[in-house]
């Protein structure tokens, strides 16, 4: 049993919890009367005017302070987590778990298997809501925690106890329906396995969830994701190209006609697909409002209109001193190059190059960016270095680290001594690497 109360990791320096003498290491144990369990009670208590916080100080002592403040005003703490009394583990088996493949040596966060509802309604993680109790569902709807984003895979009952391992798996209608009566939107993933979940079966998820619209807003079709540590573990393979194309294609047809029958496509597929498929990706209207860029679902035509929205206003001119490789994973290779042949056209003598990166710590059937390791490019790209004439600047995106540091554990610094050239993390979007291109700026100058 996690230890009750919000560890404080940190105080602002001049802060309201600074006059108040809370210190790092302080556990907050009540708040006006009530237990502390996770971030969404935390923030529901700071949101009165006056606010009673029992202390339990790092010497043991219990003391009690109370804060005097405007509504919206923080007291300026941070906590090591946003759930207090522990993380709401996965208890499903799913034929195709990531994170039962994974390789040695990856981050250990990446082991974690979250199904939390409240990182669901705080950060958009999605849930299978096979773990839910009593008195989470009460909590739910009683504190209308919406949206939640929600793992379907499929509505059929038993194929989805079949994939996931889960006798409670099969109640994802009733659930389903208890959240919209509870006025809860939901945002839906279908993870499609090949000749598992797709085809008719997702004619039917599709057919079923659309009875749920509007409180289901959108649903996400993304390509199941294997590496090469599949040991003991069910038989799955990717979609070829071939397999691609008809599920683009069943696809777009239910978006025709959703679009005509209740005013939205409804389901999107993730960028992978049109990758497989060999299709550009659609314009922007097509995604709406774009809900399902996490999931990888409309990210390469926002970043595209990003990066010549940028590009078409920025005075351009050659950095004569430097050669630009930008690496990216082998997906996103082709839509990458031809936007930086476009500058080039623009701008005489502007040496760069897109690098991409065969990922070999996963496998080389993942292929999109975010999982490109920093040990596979400290051992590829000093091959495609060696022909630089000029300074080279490596540039790749921030989705590949978490503070600093690689899926496979590695720190960027250790991949920049390692290549001993300037490497730089770019903000998502076009427009940063439109900015270093054209101007030689900075990722944010």
């Amino acid at each position: 049993m996690a230890a009750s109360g919000a560890l404080v990791a940190r105080v602002e320096e001049g802060s309201l919890a600074e006059d108040l003498g809370i210190v790092s290491g302080d556990v907050i144990t009540r708040m006006n009367g009530y237990p502390v369990e996770d971030m969404i009670d935390y923030r529901y208590h700071l949101a009165d005017t006056e606010v009673t916080l029992e202390i339990r100080k790092t010497d043991g002592q219990t003391v009690s302070v109370t804060a005097r403040k405007d509504y919206d005003t923080d007291l300026g703490l941070g906590f090591h987590t946003d759930t207090f009394n522990g993380l709401r583990r996965c208890a499903n088996k799913c034929l195709f778990c990531f994170v039962d493949q994974l390789p040695p040596g990856v981050r250990p966060t990446l082991g974690i298997k979250d199904d939390d509802y409240r990182h669901s309604f705080l950060h958009g993680s999605y849930i299978s809501l096979t773990n839910l109790r009593p008195q989470d569902w009460e909590r739910i709807e009683a504190w209308r925690l919406s949206p939640l984003y929600v793992s379907v895979h499929t509505t059929n009952p038993e194929l989805r106890v079949r994939l996931m391992g889960n006798p409670r798996a099969g109640r994802i209608l009733e659930d389903l329906r208890r959240l919209v009566r509870a006025g809860i939107t939901v945002y839906a993933q279908i993870v499609l396995c090949p000749g598992i979940n797709d085809g008719d079966e997702l004619d039917r998820t599709l057919k079923d969830l659309a009875t749920l619209c509007p409180e289901v807003a959108s649903i996400a079709v993304v390509p199941v994701g294997l590496t090469d540590f599949r040991t003991s573990l069910f038989p799955l393979r990717s979609y070829g190209r071939d397999e691609a194309v008809a599920v683009v294609e069943q696809v777009h047809r239910w978006q025709e006609s959703f679009l005509k029958k209740i005013g939205t496509r409804l389901v999107f597929l993730a960028d992978e697909f049109y990758l497989l498929a060999s299709q550009p990706v659609p314009e922007a209207d097509s995604y709406e409002e774009f809900s399902q860029l996490e999931n990888g679902v409309g990210l390469i035509r926002r970043f595209i209109n990003s990066f010549r929205r940028t590009a078409a206003r920025l005075r351009a001119r050659a950095d004569a001193r430097s050669e630009y490789y930008i690496v990216t994973g082998e997906a996103a290779f082709p839509v990458l190059a031809a936007l930086v042949d476009e500058v080039k056209s623009r701008i005489p003598g502007l040496a760069s190059r897109v690098v991409p990166v065969r990922n070999e710590f996963f496998s080389s059937r993942v292929t999109v960016a975010g999982l490109v390791t920093g040990q596979d490019i400290a051992r590829q790209l000093p091959g495609h270095l060696q022909s630089c004439r000029r300074s080279p600047r490596v540039v790749l995106p921030e989705v590949m680290l978490l503070d600093g540091v690689f899926l496979d554990d590695m720190p960027l610094v250790r991949v920049q001594a390692s290549l001993g050239v300037e490497v730089t993390a770019l903000p998502a979007g076009g427009e940063a690497l439109a900015r270093v291109l054209l101007t030689g700026g900075k990722a944010c100058g």
